[in-house]
């Protein structure tokens, strides 16, 4: 992952934010807490998070509420979240590196009518990340291209395919992706994870403990 520039981070994420409308004030509040905990561990991944702190840092009371932003978030794709589901034991998070540009972080300056003034560069910015973002690939070969590209491979690409063609390119069936790079992303991190995760395999054994040289003039 490319070194984390805490200006251009923030600011690429700000105008993710503006063109993201399924967004509210507690999914803002939570990114922010997360992030604050990212910078504090010098932006390494994964992050241990502890549920209370969270709420706190982020002024959000419910415990419902902060469910299901942080899946939300999980599932808009704007980090991965890898619940515990062991009270001894915190869950982790997964932050995404959104500022790897070299350019210099934009300056928004609001006047005292309490209108922002937004640059021009900054527009043209927003029109060029939405033309970037591709809700869905051409085709199969663009899907392993992409694969081997970020060193996965193209049965793991065929899966990939094949499994969000099928919903129609959505999360869960439900949700519209809106960056399938992202997407193909979380789905090797999880395969990563199921891989590690997944018991070993033990053969079979013969409970009836036969042998072929059974002798059949014993008695029984």
């Amino acid at each position: 992952m490319p070194q984390t520039n805490y200006i251009l981070h923030l600011t690429s994420t700000m105008e993710k934010f503006t063109l993201d409308d399924r967004l509210n004030p507690s999914h803002i509040s939570m990114y922010l807490a997360l992030f604050q905990y990212w910078n504090l561990s010098r932006f390494s991944n994964p992050i241990s998070i502890n549920r209370e702190e969270i709420m706190k840092l982020s002024k959000i009371g419910s415990k419902s509420t902060y469910h299901k932003c942080i899946r939300q978030l999980h599932h808009w794709e704007y980090l991965e979240y890898l619940p515990s589901h062991n009270p001894f034991k915190g869950s982790k998070v997964i932050m995404f590196n959104f500022g790897t540009s070299s350019e210099q972080a934009l300056v928004h300056y609001r006047p005292k009518n309490g209108q922002a003034l937004v640059s021009s560069k900054t527009y043209i910015n927003n029109k060029q990340f939405k033309q970037n973002i591709k809700e869905k690939p051409k085709n199969l070969n663009e899907v392993k291209m992409f694969f081997l590209k970020i060193k996965s491979n193209k049965l793991e690409a065929q899966r990939f395919f094949n499994y969000y063609e099928s919903t129609g390119w959505k999360i869960g069936g439900k949700t519209p992706i809106q960056n399938w790079e992202a997407a193909a992303r979380n789905w090797i991190l999880n395969s990563k994870k199921r891989k590690e995760t997944s018991p070993p395999l033990v053969q079979k054994t013969d409970n009836l403990k036969t042998t072929k040289n059974k002798n059949y003039n014993e008695p029984l």
